[in-house]
């Protein structure tokens, strides 16, 4: 399964001609308009710290403040069904407000990004994506912040409020996405990057990790699993329509450093081998975030980012 992982990566190694290989700080701050395309967006946790106004990122809180009658102006998934059988009437759980919510993302712009075959790189739409959160956030008066990983290095910004700390963001990420092109294998993984970033924040947080998750090793998955305990977690996993639909059949000459092959994807057999394992990689996924309490989004990186960042 290990070497049908390694010839994948040999089809689409590019996108076509109309796609893109770097996301520009233009495409980054263009972002801010698909943000009334969010305004459903809602989250669960709530803050530590108070602020001025109710966070966007937040649903309905975490922080169980009472139970009283339920009136007609209250929102149904809100009824707590233990006090309504036992009185026998409807009884709904009111929540504490959430404000100034500390809005993180971790952004994986490393070789395993660098896939795509339609419309741009899979670090591209990881990278507009990290900015359509960071415009969000901000315009809920949020304080946005980013852990950047290439594979080689860790960059942490931090969290703040203000559109010039979220332009200096955007403009390291069209910076270090144009160097990393000529980065090779990783020489960090992406456990030592993602606990760099569970070191660093000492309050409970919003964190999305923007990933193909090609390095979901064991100890990715125990820091995953600690900092969903503690914050509100997120895993938007991005993949390329490639990934999940088989090549057109016929044979294709691809070659990985010295290693040069053959694909042959005639027959049924391929296309079933080469489904199955797109289709168990993402279920194992989906299945270790139920059970880590972490919410889960997909991203097909030809279609409309807004769209599928939007609660399943």
């Amino acid at each position: 399964m290990r070497r049908f992982s390694q010839i994948l990566d040999f089809f689409g190694a590019a996108p076509s001609e109309e796609g893109v290989l770097l996301p520009t700080f233009q495409d980054l701050v263009n972002m801010r308009r698909q943000v009334p395309y969010l305004k459903d967006f809602r989250f669960r946790q709530t803050s530590n710290i108070s602020g001025d106004v109710r966070s966007s990122f937040k649903g309905r809180g975490m922080e169980f403040a009472e139970v009283r009658a339920y009136s007609l102006s209250d929102d149904a998934r809100d009824i707590d069904w233990r006090v309504t059988a036992r009185k026998n009437q409807p009884f709904t759980k009111l929540y504490t407000e959430e404000k100034d919510r500390e809005v993180y993302v971790w952004l994986d712009i490393s070789a395993s990004m660098r896939f795509g075959t339609k419309k741009e790189l899979k670090s591209v739409s990881a990278a507009k994506a990290a900015a359509l959160i960071g415009w969000f956030a901000l315009q809920n008066k949020d304080r946005f912040g980013l852990a950047l990983y290439d594979g080689q290095r860790t960059r942490l910004y931090d969290a703040s409020r203000t559109e010039e700390n979220l332009l200096q963001i955007l403009k390291q990420i069209e910076k270090i996405a144009a160097e990393s092109l000529n980065f090779g294998k990783n020489t960090t993984s992406a456990a030592q990057s993602l606990q760099k970033l569970q070191t660093k924040l000492s309050s409970r947080a919003i964190i999305f990790v923007l990933s193909a998750f090609e390095d979901f090793d064991l100890a990715f998955e125990k820091i995953l699993m600690q900092m969903s305990r503690k914050h509100e977690l997120y895993a938007v996993y991005f993949f390329d329509k490639l990934e999940e639909t088989p090549p057109p059949k016929g044979q294709y000459p691809v070659q990985n450093e010295a290693e040069k092959v053959i694909i042959n994807s005639n027959g049924a057999a391929f296309d079933k081998t080469y489904q199955a394992f797109f289709n168990q990689k993402r279920q194992n996924l989906r299945e270790k975030c139920a059970r880590f309490g972490c919410a889960y989004r997909e991203i097909r990186t030809d279609l409309a980012l807004a769209g599928q960042l939007r609660p399943i």
